[in-house]
């Protein structure tokens, strides 16, 4: 049976080609939810972008026939906009010339001619009031990924046995004979993706271990076990597997996604490994390193700011010096005693170019060559600015997307939406990306901090 779609105004604005995906069924537009892309399209940043490319889409179907009446999808679903409904009545306390009025108004209208109504917002007040209207209500899937612990985490645990694991030990090799076991010693056959990081146990020796990641063919050793980027030596499993992640050329894998809660070095090493291979005369792959954060009212409002660009965004980049100070002067003892020749350092790396900071907003559209491209709290991406970036990269550049899905800013998007996971679930299998996630265990950041991320 055909069922007929609501759309509410933040649909659109996060995915444009949203009218193209509800198949052969019927799609309606609140004559509310024209005057909001109205109202949004002279807007800066990737809500007016998203309004305008909107409304040009619906530019094109007005031009194939009348919108009012219903015109057809080459989904073959149909596209409504419907004017009517205003003098449906909502209860008491619901004000009715409030937008998201209007579309519940249109919404029980619909469903009072006897329409299959689903109203698709991602406004969560929205589907409240909905519930209590009766009106069916979903959030937008299209573009969602699983719930976090469902996710790919790039890195599995199996078993071999023990004759294979030496052999692999010696030769380097296990096409074969891997397999997964669960806590009643069931055993399962494995299927890993590209570039899927392993730790491999003996059958026989449990804590016998060894690393190991798949290159499409085969499980191979780790190449980068003894390299300390930057003097920064990998303390468990997962920093090891971030290691190796990082230090691949960008030929090799011109994109990392790690994923995982704070504490866990996600931004310290990869700063440690872009500076290795920016610096390092073995090493020098990369012209410099771009590090960007995006923010959620920061990158539209930036334009209106005071000052130049690099003091515009200041706020934004002192994680990134916190960091690059316990990079610069790691020894303990001598902490805190060369505070201004530690700053004299930092103040170098920028004014030389070795390390430049940019507003997310000038990066977008702009084709970056020859660059260690680090891209911190990505989780507040949405998956359209994840996608314009990725799909932008040019010759030579390597792109690190960090973040934690389980610490999301933006008030449209949850661990299912945004632009990280997106991107990581879309990206799982390619040859040409590298994926971790961090285990809350793996913080190093204080024991109150490891305690915290565990619990909480």
């Amino acid at each position: 049976m055909q069922k007929t779609y609501v759309l509410d105004t933040n649909v659109l604005i996060q995915s444009p080609h949203a009218l193209l995906a509800f198949e052969e069924n019927k799609i309606v537009l609140p004559i509310a939810v024209l005057e909001d892309l109205d109202k949004l399209k002279n807007e800066d940043g990737d809500r007016g972008t998203n309004a305008r490319q909107s409304i040009r889409f619906l530019e094109q179907l007005r031009n194939q026939g009348n919108l009012f009446e219903g015109v057809e999808l080459e989904t073959g679903g149909i596209l409504k906009i419907e004017p009517n409904f205003s003098s449906v009545a909502l209860p008491y306390g619901f004000q009715s010339n409030t937008n998201d009025n209007r579309i519940l108004k249109v919404c029980k209208g619909l469903i009072d001619q006897g329409e299959p109504v689903i109203l698709v917002t991602k406004d969560i007040i929205l589907r409240l009031k909905s519930q209590m209207l009766n009106i069916s209500t979903e959030d937008y899937f299209a573009e969602q990924s699983p719930v976090f612990d469902d996710q790919y985490t790039g890195r599995i645990e199996a078993y071999t046995p023990d004759d294979k694991l030496e052999e692999f030990k010696k030769k380097g090799i296990l096409p074969e004979h891997l397999y997964t076991m669960d806590s009643n010693k069931n055993k399962s056959q494995l299927a890993p993706e590209n570039n899927q990081f392993f730790i491999i146990h003996s059958d026989i020796k449990e804590k016998k271990t060894f690393l190991g990641r798949f290159n499409g063919k085969k499980v191979v050793p780790l190449k980068s076990l003894d390299q300390e980027p930057f003097g920064v030596k990998p303390k468990n499993v997962g920093q090891r597997f971030l290691q190796e992640a990082l230090l691949q050329d960008a030929e090799t894998a011109p994109l990392v996604i790690v994923k995982g809660a704070a504490g866990t070095a996600k931004t310290f090493y990869a700063l440690a490994a872009g500076l290795h291979q920016t610096l390092e005369h073995d090493f020098k792959g990369y012209r410099r390193i771009l590090v960007t954060r995006p923010n959620v009212q920061f990158d539209d409002e930036i334009g209106f700011l005071p000052g130049s660009e690099q003091e515009k965004i200041a706020p934004l980049l002192r994680p990134i010096i916190d960091n690059l100070e316990v990079l610069l002067d790691r020894s303990d003892k001598s902490k805190y005693q060369n505070e201004v020749e530690i700053r004299h350092k930092i103040e170098e790396l920028f004014e030389r170019g070795v390390i430049k900071a940019e507003a997310m907003n000038f990066i977008r559209g702009r084709s970056i060559t020859h660059t260690f491209l680090i891209i911190d709290e990505a989780q507040n991406l949405t998956p359209k600015q994840v996608k314009g970036i990725i799909t932008r990269v040019g010759k030579g550049t390597k792109v690190v997307l960090l973040g934690d899905p389980q610490q999301i800013d933006h008030p449209l998007l949850d661990e299912k939406t945004n632009g990280l996971s997106y991107a990581s679930e879309k990206m799982k299998g390619s040859p040409l990306c590298f994926q971790l996630t961090m285990l809350a265990d793996e913080c190093l950041r204080s024991a109150l901090a490891f305690d915290a991320a565990r619990r909480m």
